[in-house]
């Protein structure tokens, strides 16, 4: 065997091997923390997964789709426009508090329900209830205790809209539909979609 064959060997086995190193590095990584939604990176960490949208004819986004909506106090209203199940067992609920009166609306401690101090001023106080299967579910946590939630909701400026979500344990595929609850609102049923 020659020396140029020796290095076209050694070449194509560096070549296998590089291959499998990137094969085993994809399958690491896992983590048996709830999957937290994409934030968006503006204001104080208040956010959403990004809200699904079709843009129009002239390329602005479509209006998102509204499927529940339930009044709070002094104004401030919840929408909810999705309540998806995924494949992994976690239903995700999205939507955005809107602040419908003329003053700013700081009152927001109430819907961190018990949390005190790993998810402040946030909306972990969020439930939603299977009556079908006779079941609440609270919001996911983090091994640290934080949850798998909208945070950073201090104050709600007039005329201001927040998008939030929080994370639940999925319902059984047989339940479509559940009853959100956050503290201060009035409860809101809503189908799951997916």
């Amino acid at each position: 065997m020659s020396m140029r064959q020796k290095v076209k060997v050694r070449g194509g086995a560096a070549v296998a091997v590089a291959a499998l190193l990137v094969l085993a590095l994809a399958g690491c990584g896992g983590s048996e923390k709830p999957k937290e939604p994409q934030k968006p990176s503006t204001g104080q960490n208040q956010g959403s997964t990004p809200q699904k949208s079709a843009p129009t004819g002239d390329g602005s986004p479509a209006p998102v789709e509204v499927i529940a909506t339930t009044q709070g106090q002094s104004g401030v209203v919840l929408e909810i426009t999705s309540a998806e199940r995924d494949q992994d067992g976690y239903l995700t609920v999205n939507g955005r508090i809107k602040n419908t009166g003329s003053t700013p609306f700081a009152q927001t401690a109430a819907w961190r329900g018990d949390e005190k101090t790993a998810s402040p001023a946030s909306v972990a106080g969020a439930t939603i209830v299977d009556n079908a299967g006779k079941k609440r579910y609270y919001v996911l946590r983090d091994t640290e205790g934080r949850c798998a939630c909208t945070t950073g909701l201090m104050v709600i400026k007039a005329g201001e809209s927040i998008p939030f979500f929080a994370q639940f344990p999925a319902p059984p595929t047989s339940t479509t539909e559940v009853v959100f609850g956050l503290p201060t609102f009035a409860a809101a049923p809503i189908k799951i979609s997916g």
